[in-house]
């Protein structure tokens, strides 16, 4: 029998059950922070041996130099030639609908421009003096410019995630990226012909078969055969996790990780073994993810918990998702569904589902979730593989205050100031009395000087 958790809302530990069932702390094991740490500056230091020396080691792979661990564009094209026509076409029509989506993200450069504040007189005097001026005065704007190069982290060993080369792939892709350096681990030196095939369709440029800690240090500083990147995105294990959070600053990254989560609402009318199935879709990830079911029928929440008894069995992973579930899981009776959308508001989950009549009615009622999932035909799964958006989203409550991977995330925003000799003269007197007052006088001269001259 699988021992998931039942709350109630009205029940006075609630609150405090509620808490302790969303504790999760990102991981400082000290002993991965410290393997790590040693790994980082190992490969710092010595570049492509240490990443030979440690892949050799963790992957079990006799090579002798990173030219060995590089596959060449061939190789990619005919991982994607050899793939069965059903697996081609599919991966087509996810990457195509990926590109759709995330080509109505991209950012545009914009520029306005200000009137001075000076009298006309002064104005045609500057237009005298600078060439400039005749534009029209002070211009504000954003300058957007794409990063130059990124590195993409794409899991090996347990499980190989085309999608992931898609969903992180695409965005970068759209916003302009120039290079797109993709590391993928090859545990005794099994290549895994999806994720090369995706990353031959959606354009990578180079693809290395490396992983780990050590994958994340030769993206973040460069070795003799591995160019340092700008960013580095893409899942992995807690090694992969902690190297991330130790380069950021050196690079850019997306976000650290935690375990998939999906939370359901549902008024009881969907078919329980709908609900039961997506609950598993999450929890077979690994045994820290979380599924969470909120109803205000507490007889469906037995119905519910009946289809995961049923179905767990047929399930390959059945040892994993009955961990998850019985670790962080959990069945809610809830009063009504404005409370439990108050509910999933607090948890602030990764995938959101609403298995209801008239779904798009309480879409509103949402404000913390990576994505939501709108009505009763519209599994989390589609969301991971082909609907459109992404699937790399913000966990452990962090959609509180952060977005979904998109193509925001590979596009930097520069700004624009060009002011002209008549409005340096009402703008340098602002500046001035501020910089006075923030006992900085080296600014407000610098400021004098335009007022002045």
């Amino acid at each position: 029998m699988i021992k998931i958790k039942r709350l109630t809302s009205s029940g006075a530990d609630f609150t405090a059950r509620l808490n302790t069932l969303l504790a999760f702390e990102a991981a400082q094991d000290a002993a991965v922070e410290d393997t790590v740490a040693s790994i980082l500056a190992d490969v710092k230091a010595r570049g492509d041996a240490a990443v030979v020396e440690y892949t050799r080691r963790f992957d079990g792979l006799g090579v002798q130099a990173i030219a060995e661990l590089e596959v060449s564009q061939e190789a990619l094209q005919r991982a994607l030639a050899g793939l069965p026509s059903g697996q081609r076409e599919a991966l087509e029509a996810a990457a195509s609908r990926v590109r759709s989506y995330h080509q109505r993200q991209t950012l545009r450069s914009w520029q306005y421009e200000e009137g001075d504040d000076e009298s006309s007189d002064q104005q045609r005097a500057a237009s005298a003096t600078d060439e400039r001026a005749k534009t029209g005065g002070t211009m504000l704007g954003q300058k957007i410019t794409p990063l130059d190069r990124v590195g993409l982290y794409v899991p090996g060993g347990k499980a190989s995630y085309p999608s992931s080369v898609l969903m992180n792939a695409i965005p970068a892709r759209v916003a302009g990226v120039r290079e797109l350096i993709m590391v993928v681990p090859t545990p005794g030196g099994e290549h895994n012909p999806l994720v090369l095939a995706a990353a031959a369709l959606v354009g990578v440029d180079r693809v290395f078969t490396i992983g780990g800690a050590q994958a994340v240090a030769a993206l973040a500083y460069g070795t003799q055969s591995i160019p340092q990147v700008d960013k580095i995105v893409g899942p992995g294990n807690a090694y992969v996790a902690a190297a991330k959070r130790r380069v950021f600053g050196v690079v850019g990254i997306d976000m650290v990780a935690g375990p998939s989560e999906i939370l359901i609402i549902c008024d009881g009318h969907t078919d329980p073994d709908w609900v039961a199935m997506d609950l598993f879709s999450q929890a077979e990830h690994d045994e820290l993810a979380q599924a969470i079911l909120l109803c205000p029928d507490a007889t469906y929440l037995d119905r519910v918990a009946a289809s995961l008894e049923a179905l767990l069995p047929s399930m390959p992973r059945q040892q994993v998702i009955r961990a998850a579930l019985e670790n962080r899981g959990a069945l809610i009776h809830v009063g009504d569904l404005d409370e439990a959308c108050q509910i999933a508001n607090r948890i602030a989950p990764e995938h959101l589902e609403l298995s209801l009549d008239d779904a798009d009615a309480w879409v509103d009622k949402i404000r913390h979730a990576g994505a939501i999932f709108i009505g009763r035909h519209t599994s989390e799964a589609l969301g991971d593989y082909c609907a459109g958006p992404n699937h790399v989203l913000p966990t452990s409550g962090s959609a509180r205050f952060s977005s979904p991977l998109g193509v925001y995330d590979f596009q930097k925003r520069t700004s624009l100031i060009r002011v002209s000799p008549a409005a340096a003269k009402t703008l340098g007197r602002i500046a001035a009395t501020l910089a006075y007052g923030e006992g900085l006088p080296a600014h407000a001269r610098s400021a004098e000087y335009r007022v002045d001259g």
